[in-house]
């Protein structure tokens, strides 16, 4: 054993332990897509007195935890988004109703003078602030005296003996005090049952309590601060609530609900289960497939793989990554990916023993790592580029995606280079293992490879052919898009949708014509899976969804809210005009990198095999009329990072044999290199695809767009970045007047000797 591969054993073994320690005692943190509860994105709004800032959100943040607190919601969560958002999730709060009311409520107290009847609304002799009492009678109020913000504590309590029912407490800091008593000695100056001796107390522009002020209280002498009380017909809650909301004081700067989304606990644990099973049933296909395929060799990687799967997820764990259905998905699809790099390796080491049957197996595996290299980091890069732009450019679940999708790129990398390789090396300096070569999968070059050989076609013959293919295939897609239209889902559109559980199954139909009497004639109505039925309206507050949700009851029974998500329109825009721009990012980005790395050509090639992806991918849903959402786009995304990922490593194979070759024509070049690495794109795309079959079939309704997505993206790009990146880039180097690439030379040691390969003895023969 070598000092580098004893060094790469103990920092995986170190490695292993602590994923290992730190998935036994710490819990992961569940998003409320799996755990239950309601989500939502408040937005604040400049008002006559404050601007809608960065500074004045926090205070209402603060504000808003208060209120929330006194709710008694078990860890809420609340973070400020950008300069004028905040976050608020509320686990296992199922009706988002109440919390709403509460929570979105400027709170806005004011302390007023009565100076007497008010004018009937619509007379047109108002004059000044006039509003109704609380018998509806009109009230002309004075400028308020003090606010709410002067109050220093509220409490509710209920009076027994006096038999006048529920009431709120006050008591006001010093100088409000003073203030209170001033106001309360002017009522007083007033004749008992004078409409002018009543005080009025509103809130959010409605008169709460108007009360006389006692006989008892001479004029100018007022009440003292702590014998405050508001009555009025409260109940229990509504005294609690008016308590809670003046003691958690005014929201600096009103707020809106642009986005509310809740989630049944039975539908998160269901995700929960299913995707486990998914991830389990794919990843156990995996390791049997790259088992079979590099027999000894293969079943180290997949203990290299299993290794993986417990590092990734300790470190989500240990980084506190709130873990989403779709970053649950991510985690579960990174384990197909994760077999990426290993195949690349041992690709490479079939090749190397093929060509130099000398070698010894050490050798040849060494000589796949340290030319499978340059692709590796590449392709890996390409999709951490992707999870980057799901973070930066994402929200809500998809962040959670971009984030589980990035950490699993990193685990991967050291999963296939520091685990696998310690292990492989590890065999590969065994006696046994050097005996019996045809055990570890290195030794024979593979079916695929071997009728590649055999036949030697010539693909890239006629690049044209293929260019032609594609635009078919495009012109399909595009078809499907002007045709069927693109169905985008509320997320982008703006809107509610509902979907419940009914005790009774109820079709279709009979929904919509129960909802269509109830005067929601405009709701789409479909099935949702398992007898569910799932409604989607424009704009509907949560009153409007507490009727919608009862005319359901009288057909199906009892029924109970699975899912529900409300986008305001506002936000819809912006989610739609974000979703264009992270894709324009994406391609822009991806394109500069590959320009670096590559020639330009290859970089133009790859970039539009990669819109060839989008296009296509987007037209299937189109003919399909599934669902374009913020899932779809996450898929999207994914999707460019595993095209730009394969096109990597061909154009990779391309620019080292032309360089070894620079006098032979391009196309030659360009099949061989295609010939070379159609075993690894196969392989790999068979491991991804047995992962996203799982989820696909087994991952539930919730998964299920999302699996399909990813399953028509990986067959287009596996594809693409054959028959179309590549012809493409040979059309495109017609017109190129760059040289070929320049052979990189070996590595000179201090005398200016090409250094040796520390496997190689020197002898030859």
């Amino acid at each position: 054993m070598t000092r580098a591969t004893m060094v790469r054993a103990v920092l995986a073994l170190a490695v292993s332990l602590v994923a290992v320690l730190i998935t036994l005692t710490m819990s992961p943190r569940l998003g409320l897509d799996l755990q239950g509860g309601t989500r939502m994105v408040l937005q604040a709004k400049d008002s006559g007195t404050a601007k809608a800032d960065r500074e004045s959100t926090d205070r209402t943040l603060e504000v808003l935890r208060k209120r929330i607190d006194s709710l008694g919601v078990a860890e809420p969560t609340l973070t400020r988004s950008g300069e004028d958002r905040i976050i608020v999730e509320l686990p296992d709060v199922q009706d988002p109703r109440k919390a709403a009311e509460v929570i979105g409520r400027t709170a806005q107290l004011t302390f007023h003078a009565v100076q007497g009847p008010g004018a009937p609304a619509g007379s047109g002799t108002e004059d000044g602030l006039t509003l109704p009492d609380e018998q509806g009678s009109r009230l002309a109020l004075g400028p308020a005296a003090l606010s709410g913000a002067g109050v220093k504590d509220a409490s509710a309590s209920f009076d027994a003996q006096q038999g006048a029912g529920w009431s709120v407490s006050l008591d006001f800091h010093k100088d409000a005090g003073r203030d209170w008593t001033r106001l309360t000695g002017e009522a007083a100056c007033n004749p008992v049952q004078d409409e002018r001796r009543r005080v009025a107390i509103v809130l959010d522009k409605q008169v709460i309590s108007s009360p006389q002020v006692s006989p008892t209280v001479g004029c100018n002498t007022g009440l003292p601060s702590g014998s405050t009380q508001i009555t009025g017909s409260f109940s229990a809650d509504e005294a609690r609530e008016l308590a809670l909301l003046i003691q958690g004081g005014a929201l600096p700067v009103p707020v809106e609900i642009v986005e509310q989304r809740t989630v049944g606990p039975t539908l998160g644990a269901d995700a929960i289960d299913a995707s486990a099973r998914a991830a389990l049933i794919g990843a156990a296909a995996t390791a049997l497939f790259i088992t079979v395929v590099y027999r000894l060799f293969g079943a180290l990687a997949a203990v290299a793989l299993g290794a993986y799967g417990v590092i990734s997820y300790a470190a989500l764990v240990a980084l506190g990554v709130t873990l989403t259905l779709p970053g649950l998905a991510g985690f579960v699809l990174a384990i197909g990916m994760a077999v990426d790099a290993n195949v690349l390796v041992f690709e490479r080491a079939r090749e190397e023993y093929a060509q130099y049957p000398g070698r010894s197996l050490r050798t040849s595996l060494t000589a796949g790592f340290r030319h499978a290299w340059s692709a590796v980091a590449d392709s890996n890069m390409t999709t951490l580029i992707a999870a980057g732009l799901l973070f930066f450019l994402g929200s809500g679940p998809v962040k959670g995606f971009g984030i589980t999708l990035g950490i699993g790129v990193l685990a991967s990398m050291f999963s296939a280079l520091v685990i696998a390789r310690a292990l492989t090396e590890i065999a590969a300096g065994s006696k046994f293992v050097g005996d019996y070569r045809g055990i570890n999968g290195i030794a024979s070059p593979g079916r695929v490879r071997t009728w590649l050989n055999r036949r030697n076609p010539q693909l890239m013959r006629s690049p044209r052919r293929w260019l032609m293919v594609s635009a078919v295939l495009i012109a399909v897609a595009v078809t499907g898009i002007l045709v069927r239209g693109v169905n985008l889902g509320v997320e982008f559109t703006g809107g509610r949708l509902v979907e419940y559980s009914t005790s009774r199954p109820v079709d279709v139909e009979t929904a919509r014509s129960a909802l269509a009497g109830a005067g929601f004639g405009d709701a789409e109505v479909t099935t949702a899976g398992a007898g569910d039925i799932s409604v989607r309206t424009g704009e509907l507050d949560n009153a409007g969804e507490q009727t919608l949700r009862a005319a359901l009851t009288e057909e199906g029974g009892e029924t109970t809210k699975v899912r529900d998500e409300l986008i305001g329109p506002s936000l819809g825009d912006e989610l739609r005009r974000n979703a264009l721009i992270a894709l324009g990012i994406a391609v822009l980005v991806q394109l500069v990198y590959l320009a670096v790395r590559f020639r330009w050509t290859f970089a133009v090639a790859s970039v539009g095999a990669l819109v060839h992806d989008v296009i296509i991918l987007v037209g299937a849903f189109a003919w399909l009329g599934r669902t374009v959402d913020g899932i779809f786009l996450a898929a999207l995304l994914t999707v460019i990072g595993y095209s730009v990922n394969d096109s990597v490593v061909v154009f990779d194979r391309v620019r080292e044999l032309w360089a070894k070759a620079r006098k032979e024509p391009l196309g030659a070049v360009a099949n061989r290199a295609v010939l070379q690495t159609v075993p690894r794109t196969v392989n790999t795309g068979m491991g991804a695809l047995f992962i996203l079959v799982a989820l696909a079939v087994l991952g539930g309704d919730s998964l299920a767009d999302f699996a399909l997505a990813l399953l028509i993206g990986i067959v287009v790009g596996t594809y693409s970045s054959v028959m179309t990146a590549v012809p493409a880039a040979l059309l495109l180097e017609r017109g190129s007047k760059a040289p070929p690439p320049v052979r990189k030379s070996a590595p000179r040691g201090k005398s200016g000797a090409k250094r040796r390969d520390p496997l190689d003895n020197g002898a030859r023969v």
